[in-house]
């Protein structure tokens, strides 16, 4: 029997941590969490920002921690066509790295996948300060977008210290979600397990390390998400609808699989970042995400920066309505 109980996660940002949107999903049931993003939002606002959204709305917070993953700290954003060169600095300089100690994991020849505008550079030179890279695939260099070294992996600490900060202000304003963004192994869910051991907890999987680990990640948690952004990332865009599908059947042949949920994020309903309605792909792929047995559904872009937060989020309630109706057993 298909479980009927499908969950609406929205991410909060500019468009929706206003009074008006908070109220709107406060008479939502099928809206359970909202997610505040630490990868956008500056420690020193997290506790304001909390203590607003419960002024406003009777939803549960979810913090989603940074995790294990490479993002730019640019002050102006520049398009690159293929040949250019251009610097990430140590220390000042328009383009740096963030975490701060990726700087010296950095290699030459290693190939950096900047954002979603398609920008690709090699390290052709390092020296003590500046990391010297080439363009190979033109795109625009943005601030606070995820970098991927393509041609190899590197070890990242599981959490940042903003992370780790930033869950203590949280449990202080008693915040009881959290999400673990590229979760990568066995042991990044043992100690995100350790220092929340009574608290919900979500661990994300968005990377090739996660999809390799994830039968033994299965055992030791019980809620995932699927990012299929970050995902396509580090793994070919056209594998993607496949690679959804073989997590689902792991989750379905696990022994205690009614004890776990998963839930799917990004590009849902992209196109309502600017318009009102969806696209009949958008739709189609909602549907079929709940076929598989999805537990939930996340909207990123959609509620945080979008046009039309409430649009976005009434869609997906008569989505699931629609597919409630055609499996009534």
């Amino acid at each position: 029997m298909i479980k009927k109980n499908k969950k609406i996660f929205c991410t909060l940002g500019p468009s929706s941590i206003n009074p008006k949107f908070l109220k709107f999903i406060s008479k939502k049931k099928d809206v359970s969490l909202v997610r505040l993003n630490m990868s956008h939002i500056k420690l020193n606002d997290l506790n304001k920002i909390i203590k607003y959204v419960k002024k406003f709305t009777n939803k549960s917070i979810c913090i989603d921690t940074e995790g294990a993953q490479i993002r730019t700290n640019v002050k102006k954003s520049f398009f690159y066509k293929v040949g250019s060169i251009f610097k990430i600095h140590k220390k000042t300089g328009n383009f740096k790295i963030y975490p701060k100690y990726v700087f010296e994991k950095i290699k030459i020849a290693d190939i950096l996948d900047i954002g979603f505008d398609d920008l690709k550079a090699e390290v052709f030179k390092i020296n003590k300060s500046i990391i010297f890279l080439k363009t190979i695939s033109s795109g625009k260099l943005e601030n606070n977008k995820g970098v991927n070294i393509s041609n190899r992996l590197i070890k990242l600490n599981y959490l940042t210290e903003k992370d780790f900060k930033g869950i203590e202000i949280a449990k202080k304003l008693n915040i009881k979600n959290f999400a673990l963004s590229f979760t990568n192994s066995l042991s990044d869910v043992k100690k995100f397990n350790k220092i929340l051991p009574t608290e919900n907890k979500i661990f994300k999987i968005e990377s090739k390390k996660a999809i390799f680990n994830f039968k033994k990640i299965i055992l030791n948690a019980d809620n995932f998400l699927i990012d299929r952004g970050d995902l396509s990332k580090e793994v070919k865009i056209e594998n993607v609808p496949l690679i959804q599908r073989n997590l689902f059947k792991i989750v379905s042949k696990n022994k205690n699989k009614n004890k776990k949920n998963i839930f799917v994020a990004t590009n849902f309903l992209e196109s309502m970042i600017y318009n009102k309605y969806p696209t009949r792909g958008e739709v189609n792929d909602i549907y079929s995400t709940l076929e598989m047995g999805a537990n939930g559904l996340v909207l990123a872009a959609e509620t945080a920066i979008g046009n039309y937060p409430e649009n976005a989020v009434d869609i997906l309630i008569k989505m699931i309505s629609t597919f409630n109706s055609q499996n009534k057993i």
